[in-house]
């Protein structure tokens, strides 16, 4: 059985505590784990940081005219001249005492004292000054670097040095192997510089500054000549591409202007969209499963006081679709693929065009939709026999009909009939209803039915990506996107594109950095930097922001180059880690510095989620019920709230819980053969099927059926104990037909609730848990409905992400978008903030950060 863990750190030590401890130990004591290892992108990087110590003898190579005056250059370089003697001193009397031992800072760079500074040098015939641009000698069968000339300057023992300041080209990056995606031209400033000889340098470059411009042919219109030219910088941490900072131009400390796309649907070229702090954000969600991400992205907005609504979502499960439609009535939900959808959107835009709608206000105040069902207002059946068109009540594209005809359609209400009646109908054959279909779309377009270039404020998503699961034996590791199951991140990147979103969050299962060395997370950085949006890349613990389980995954931040590019909020609770983190990525895990003093919450338990559910056996079928019970922890009491309590609006009393109503309190019916088994389980911690009868287990924890006494038959006259409990995992597994903890977790809840190889049986209850507990365990709020079958429902929940997840994006999301966020990759959430609802968020102050991220007054 895998060990467990607690995380606490991404740079501490590393100690392991066995699964079930004995009784002097508390399994949740804090343990750190180490996180030193760099990460691909960073290991490119290092190269720049070796530094070559040699004389330079080249009379060809040496500085030109008299030396910086000594004031301007302590003034500008004081960390070259301040106490060098003392320096000095220091380092003589440490390598002393330290002569003889390896310590863990023998690979950082001496500092080099000056002696003078310069303004130019000459290498090889060619006159540099400082702030050129220039290619310096790479190591070995290595290409040549890039880099901008920050300093040159002779050391106090008479080295000619220059300190480089380094520009990454797309594969130098995270990107790797995708820069194909990027302009061959385009390079990524950094902050990483050090000190080179002089010699180093071979060839001037012509480097410019532009503006980041989401309109790429207009952008690449607009560019000068030049060598190679930067609108971005990279840096390692989070494998982030953000803005350079205005005035930071390398030869001119002019500001540069921000552009975006300008089209016909209202988005003005070179303007910066201004936002007011409580204005209203629209989010489409793709890939919405039942509305997860986006319920928590707008609940965490809503504690940042940003009204964040969930406009259009997009799944092709119908009952996913229902739940969503169900708790967001307010949401225009499609269910189809992302793919029609996208082909949806771009005849929507030329029939928009058509009707010369583009860039009009919408006023959808003015537009009602007719009642679905009245038929009289359109008059009586026709007498003729023949169908008439009453109006248009629906669009799609694809094949709604199944006749290989894909195609733009029309869902038409015929006249005298009600919506049973309803058909779909493709353009062609809608030749006379030129008025009709006019009409639709000009209530449509008021109504805002479907999304314009522009006038997405957030697209959110996770496409699925089954090609990379390591379920998929077949899975094609040289090209990855060759497979069908994983060209839905190619749609998702198509649709944002198409789009333009003014921020986009993608989310995945950790396999997308694991598999082939990261090969789609990488692709999909590369879309997005491909298209001028900065990005940033972090994985994220479930259990770290107050739930039951461990859950890992990745999230892909973006943002146009108009908006600040959203931080990952710091973990406000410790967790019990399950499984293993990635360690090609290791250093994009969200969590506080080894050296950072924590004041995280304790470690969400079993117990904390679900004690005060209501008792129900393994055939229950009631979708809903009264709670009957009070809620027993803070955790209850809050995922108890209404909706309207956790978005803040006013006038809404709490619910009594004699009048609450529960809803999915629902297990899986297990066969009576299941079932059974399952009543044999004792109710205690770690028991499981290992501890039913005619079994032999040895030394090495290995169990095999006892030949010695006859094997106990079910009155099925099936096994007591199934053959494929005890073969799974050749015999060692601990987990079918296992019953959890009240002071346990869950490594991930899944989509699926058989107990034939998992944990997941009641504490104290002969049944498996229920929907409702597993929802408790992604922490969706009580008021959540589902829909489907009861294997559906489990589908909707294992696969959602973890609502509380979402809700600490939700926030930063809101405080970039009211530009409260810095540059900087992590944020500090305020204080209880598992607990805090959007109006109680406006006062509260988020705790010291330090220096790990950004820390505000919410309510500013």
């Amino acid at each position: 059985m895998s060990s467990t863990r607690v995380l606490r750190s991404r740079k501490g030590k590393e100690k392991v505590v066995e699964e079930n401890p004995p009784p002097n130990i508390d399994e949740h004591d804090p343990i750190k784990i180490k996180t030193k290892r760099k990460s691909k992108s960073e290991k490119g990087s290092s190269s720049k940081e070796k530094k070559v110590k040699r004389d330079v003898i080249d009379s060809e190579c040496q500085f030109v005219g008299d030396p910086i005056p000594d004031e301007e250059a302590r003034q500008l370089w004081p960390h070259r001249y301040i106490n060098i003697d003392l320096k000095k001193n220091e380092a003589s009397t440490s390598k002393s005492k330290s002569r003889g031992k390896k310590g863990d800072d023998d690979d950082e760079e001496d500092e080099n004292f000056a002696q003078c500074h310069f303004q130019q040098a000459v290498v090889d015939g060619c006159i540099y000054n400082l702030n050129d641009d220039a290619y310096v000698k790479g190591e070995k069968g290595e290409q040549e670097y890039i880099a901008k000339i920050v300093e040159l300057f002779k050391t106090t023992d008479g080295r000619s040095l220059f300190s480089a300041r380094w520009f990454f080209k797309a594969e130098d990056t995270v990107i790797e192997l995708h820069g194909d995606l990027v302009d061959k031209k385009r390079v990524f400033m950094s902050e990483l510089k050090n000190d080179n000889p002089l010699d180093c340098i071979t060839l001037k470059l012509n480097i410019v500054q532009v503006s980041p411009n989401v309109d790429l042919v207009a952008k690449k219109a607009a560019l000068p000549p030049c060598d190679f030219f930067f609108d971005m910088k990279y840096s390692p941490k989070y494998s982030t591409f953000s803005n350079v900072p205005q005035g930071t131009g390398i030869h001119s400390e002019t500001s540069s202007t921000i552009s975006r796309d300008a089209s016909s649907d209202g988005v003005t070229s070179g303007t910066k969209v201004e936002c007011k702090k409580n204005s209203e954000m629209t989010l489409l969600d793709l890939y919405s499963g039942c509305g997860a991400m986006s319920t928590g992205l707008c609940l965490g907005a809503a504690t940042a006081g940003v009204n964040l609504v969930t406009k259009w979502a997009v799944d092709v499960n119908e009952y996913a679709c229902e739940s969503l439609k169900w708790n967001h009535p307010e949401t225009e939900v499609r269910n189809e693929d992302a793919g029609s959808f996208l082909s949806l959107l771009k005849e929507w835009r030329k029939l928009c065009q058509k009707f010369s709608l583009l860039g009009t206000t919408q006023t959808p105040a003015s537009y009602f939709m007719d009642d679905e069902n009245d038929r009289a207002a359109y008059g009586p059946k026709p007498t003729s026999g023949e169908f008439e068109v009453g109006k248009m009540v629906g669009i799609c594209y694809g094949d709604p009909n199944k006749l290989n005809k894909v195609c733009l359609h029309f869902k038409v209400r015929w006249k005298g009939y009600g919506p049973d009646d309803d058909t779909w109908e493709p353009l062609s054959g809608l030749k006379n209803c030129g008025e009709s279909i006019q009409d639709f779309v000009i209530r449509g377009y008021n109504l805002n039915i479907l999304p314009l270039t522009g006038a997405v404020d957030v697209i959110c998503g996770g496409p699925p990506c089954q090609g990379i699961s390591g379920f998929n034996r077949f899975r094609n590791k040289d090209e990855p996107l060759k497979d069908p199951k994983n060209y839905q991140l190619v749609v998702f990147m198509d649709i944002v594109e198409y789009l333009k979103p003014r921020f986009v969050l993608m989310e995945n299962v950790v396999d997308i950095v694991k598999f082939a060395g990261g090969y789609l997370a990488r692709y999909a950085m590369g879309r997005l930097v491909g298209l001028d949006y900065q990005s940033r890349l972090g994985m994220m613990v479930a259990g770290t922001y107050g739930l039951p389980q461990f859950r890992m995954r990745v999230f892909l931040w973006g943002a146009l180059p108009t908006e600040t590019l959203p931080p990952y909020p710091l973990p406000t609770h410790e967790v019990v880690v399950r499984g293993q983190i990635p360690t090609l990525f290791e250093q994009n895990v969200v969590a506080y510095d080894e050296e950072h003093p924590l004041k995280l919450e304790k470690a969400l338990l079993l117990k904390d989620a679900i004690s005060d559910l209501p008792q129900v056996t393994n055939y229950e079928n009631r979708d809903e019920f009264p709670h009957e019970r009070a809620p027993r922890t803070k955790f209850q009491k809050f995922i108890r709230s209404s909706k309207e309590e956790l978005m803040g609006v006013t006038g809404f009393p709490p619910i009594p819980t004699e009048t609450a109503v529960i809803y999915d309190h629902r297990p899986l019916l297990l066969n009576i053969d299941d079932y059974q088994r399952v009543c044999r389980i004792p109710k205690r911690k770690g028991a499981n099927f290992r501890d039913l009868p005619g079994l032999v287990i040895h030394p090495d924890k290995k169990v095999e059926v006892d030949d010695s006494v006859e094997r106990e038959l079910l009155p099925s006259n099936k096994p007591l104990v199934p053959d494929y409990a005890i073969t799974y995992q050749d015999g060692y597994s601990f987990k079918p037909f296992g019953r959890l903890w009240w002071d346990e977790t869950v490594p991930t809840v899944v989509t699926r609730a058989e107990p034939h190889n998992q944990v997941i049986m009641h504490p104290e209850q002969d049944r498996v848990l229920t929907v409702r507990e597993n929802a408790r365990l992604q922490g969706f709020p009580d008021y959540y409905k589902l829909f489907g079958d009861i294997k559906e429902r489990y589908i909707q929940v294992g696969n959602a992400v973890a609502v509380p997840v979402a809700r600490a994006l939700g926030f930063v999301l809101g405080m970039a978008h009211k530009g409260l966020c810095d540059d900087q990759p992590l944020f500090t959430l305020p204080t209880k903030f598992s607990r805090l609802i959007a109006e109680q968020s406006l006062s509260v102050e988020p705790e010291d950060s330090g220096s790990l991220g950004s820390t505000l007054n919410v309510g500013q």
